[in-house]
């Protein structure tokens, strides 16, 4: 299983949020063969292979008989599987019905299984730039109800965008606090879970639908999840869910692939080009290297001279409201003098160690 362990799910939100009109099995299908897309590298013919070792394995699947009630299973998801889809159009609010795997081709001689996805669903699995929800395949494994699984996939939605907006900042704090806290009401509920005609009391609604699933969740997923039933008058209008992550002693393996962590690294790497820019143009650099304390390789180092903006060159611009430009130059021949001491491996902590321990004395000579 350690192949399913690394692949993840990318859907938009707006199919996460659609009503599933299908069972258990052709969901976990459909998410397993939506895995297998590689985002980068996009399917021919929206077309994916699957092998059948691990649609068994996934769906822990032993014995023979057991394979030909799975081909029905197929069968019957390509024929009735479908998601509506709601979205808010310019004219107001439109429906679209797909189904989302027409096309499967099985046989008993090889172990591969060849699925192709329908042109309509592929916009909400590729090419996503915003508004969209990752999580591992191997999450919902384990998952045995559809209103797990549907549930679990809505909760992602909140908590994707939690992560993302505290790494990346963007919402108020409240806001961000929301998506850790996300309130559904119940009427969204029963319709994403396609219950809007079952369970029509709302006690046997919370313990099929909601009880069932968010046991499943906690138990099989790195989800911990409670709620709350929040009343308007006398009957329960909304759920309000609070959304843990389990943290694993190795829970730094998806981080790195994460969204918010890459947006972040970009971001990151655009403000050291910007810092870097403004560096090679200060008048600093140009006494640093005058001083040798700055060389050619230090000049072709982004990160050096990125933390030499940001870090140092401000303090330099306190020494010169104090003491002019002449005292900058003064302080630094004075560092080059005894610069031997330091070690050239990192020259910003050196020179801003140095700048930092000057300027209090300087101050105090100014009082």
């Amino acid at each position: 299983l350690n192949e399913l362990e690394k692949r993840k799910v990318v859907e938009h939100n707006a199919l996460i949020q659609s009503v599933a009109k299908m069972q258990k099995t052709a969901l976990k299908m459909f998410e397993l063969a939506v895995s297998c897309i590689d985002t980068e590298n996009l399917p021919e013919n929206n077309t994916v292979y699957l092998s059948k070792k691990e649609l068994f394995s996934f769906f822990e699947v032993s014995s023979s008989s057991k394979h030909s009630q799975f081909k029905e299973a197929i069968e019957i998801m390509q024929k009735q599987a479908y998601f509506k889809i709601k979205s808010n159009k310019k004219l107001g609010i439109e429906y679209e019905s797909i189904v989302p795997i027409p096309y499967v081709k099985w046989n008993d001689y090889n172990d591969e299984v060849t699925i192709q996805f329908s042109e309509h669903i592929m916009p909400y699995l590729i090419n996503l730039k915003s508004e969209f929800t990752q999580y591992k395949i191997s999450e919902l494994q384990k998952l045995n109800s559809k209103y797990s699984i549907i549930l679990y996939r809505w909760l992602s939605m909140n908590y994707n965008q939690y992560e993302h907006y505290s790494n990346k900042g963007g919402r108020r704090a409240e806001q961000v606090e929301s998506y850790r806290n996300p309130s559904i009401s119940v009427k969204e509920l029963r319709t994403i879970t396609d219950t809007v005609n079952e369970y029509k009391e709302i006690y046997d609604f919370e313990k099929r639908v909601l009880k069932n699933a968010i046991e499943e969740i906690n138990a099989h997923t790195s989800f911990n999840v409670s709620y709350e039933k929040i009343k308007k008058g006398r009957s329960i209008d909304s759920i309000v869910f609070h959304i843990e992550k389990k943290r694993k002693a190795d829970d730094n393996s998806y981080k790195l692939e994460d969204q918010a962590y890459i947006e972040d690294k970009k971001a990151k790497e655009e403000t050291e080009k910007d810092l870097y820019t403004e560096a090679m143009q200060s008048p600093y650099t140009k006494l640093l290297s005058e001083n040798m304390l700055l060389f050619p390789n230090d000049f072709m180092d982004i990160k050096t001279m990125a933390g030499l903006q940001k870090n140092v060159y401000p303090l330099y611009d306190e020494l010169k409201e104090l003491k002019g430009l002449n005292g900058v130059k003064d302080h630094l021949s004075y560092v080059s003098s005894k610069q031997e001491t330091y070690s050239k491996r990192n020259i910003t902590k050196y020179l801003k160690k140095a700048i930092e321990q000057y300027l209090p004395t300087v101050k105090r000579q100014d009082l």
